[in-house]
């Protein structure tokens, strides 16, 4: 019985993603506008009146774990694209 062939799959460089340097600092603008908006929401808590403070307060209670995560997400993405590198070799049929 016959096996097919394996496709042969090669990599190319624009599959490459971004520079370490420029991850980490997209990364760390992202951190720092979800820590403004934490701020902004402490200071909506003190000046608004009582049904909305909460809503503020939770938002700055809540924020620093969304932020963490949304920072921390990045370069160990998954991708749908698996490489395949296979010689196309004879075998022996039993």
């Amino acid at each position: 019985m016959k096996r097919p062939d394996k496709k042969v799959v090669t990599a190319s460089v624009s599959d490459v993603g971004q520079s370490l340097s420029k991850d980490q600092s997209s990364r760390a603008k992202r951190y720092f506008i979800s820590m403004m908006v934490r701020t902004l929401c402490f200071i909506l808590a003190v000046i608004t009146p009582s049904p909305f403070r909460w809503f503020a307060l939770l938002g700055a209670v809540l924020l620093p774990y969304v932020a963490v995560v949304v920072a921390n997400a990045g370069r160990e993405s998954i991708r749908d694209r698996s490489t395949i590198y296979a010689r196309n070799q004879k075998e022996i049929e039993a």
